[in-house]
């Protein structure tokens, strides 16, 4: 039996991240669940965000995922400590903001992050933060506006542009070198990131340390197919499945089918 991985996020953003696995771990079919009711989970409190999490892991499991990547940096920074206590006999890989390897490489001493305002308010980002950074100015912005600008599959217009250069212009400023992504939605406009920050700045893209981690995880415990090509895809809203299934191609450069889920008194199903 190959191991099915299961992924949830609050929308597309993991998208960034499954495409990663993807190329990683071709062989492994992958569950997917968009849960694009309660997007974005930047907002939301933190109890909302273990609850929505929790209800969801529970759902991938039914669906025979045996490892559970929780690509979303506010749900990882909100819920996955919870999430790992609430399912001990099951591995969890999270997301959390490059902040590390971005103060090892930063040459100007200056750092951009930008990611959800929840994000920015937990402990987990703090003492990321406290432990590495503490020789480097971080600079953070929580891009408001803009998980909704991705999730619409606006990419590069005009409100796009304006939420990413309202951020980054003061960082360019101050001497940024580097900016990290701490919400998975944001690598879907890395090309505009760049066009605005020029070459000389470099942008961390979380996903492939997370493909690498999951697979690292699934080799120890001997999950791993051997060598099959294209394995199955299964995506999951509980949002439109139409608006999302009309934007794959921008996200993933392909079309697959999307299948729709309800919420009922907290539960999926």
């Amino acid at each position: 039996m190959v191991t099915t991985i299961g992924m949830l996020d609050s929308g597309v953003g993991g998208l960034t991240i499954l495409r990663a696995i993807r190329e990683q771990l071709p062989g492994q079919p992958v569950v997917y669940l968009a849960d694009q009711a309660h997007v974005p989970y930047g907002v939301r409190k933190i109890e909302e965000v273990r609850g929505f999490t929790k209800e969801i892991t529970r759902f991938l499991l039914a669906q025979g995922a045996k490892i559970i990547v929780v690509a979303c940096n506010t749900a990882s920074v909100a819920a996955l400590g919870y999430l790992r206590a609430e399912f001990p006999e099951t591995p969890f890989v999270g997301m959390e903001p490059a902040v590390k390897p971005a103060a090892e490489q930063t040459k100007t001493g200056v750092v951009g992050v930008l990611a959800t305002y929840a994000t920015f308010q937990t402990d987990v980002y703090n003492s990321v933060v406290e432990r590495f950074a503490k020789n480097v100015t971080i600079l953070q912005n929580h891009c408001p506006g803009l998980v909704n600008q991705i999730e619409k599959g606006d990419l590069s217009g005009s409100e796009t542009r304006r939420i990413l250069e309202s951020a980054l212009r003061p960082m360019l400023a101050q001497g940024i070198d580097t900016v990290v992504l701490g919400c998975t939605h944001y690598p879907f406009v890395i090309p505009l990131i760049q066009e605005i920050v020029g070459p000389g700045v470099r942008v961390i893209d979380p996903a492939p340390a997370i493909a690498r981690q999951t697979q690292r995880l699934m080799t120890e415990k001997g999950w791993l197919a051997d060598g099959i090509i294209g394995s199955e895809i299964r995506l999951i809203t509980t949002g439109n499945a139409q608006n999302i299934e009309n934007n794959l191609p921008l996200y993933l450069g392909y079309h697959l089918p999307i299948a729709s889920i309800q919420w009922q008194d907290g539960k999926l199903g």
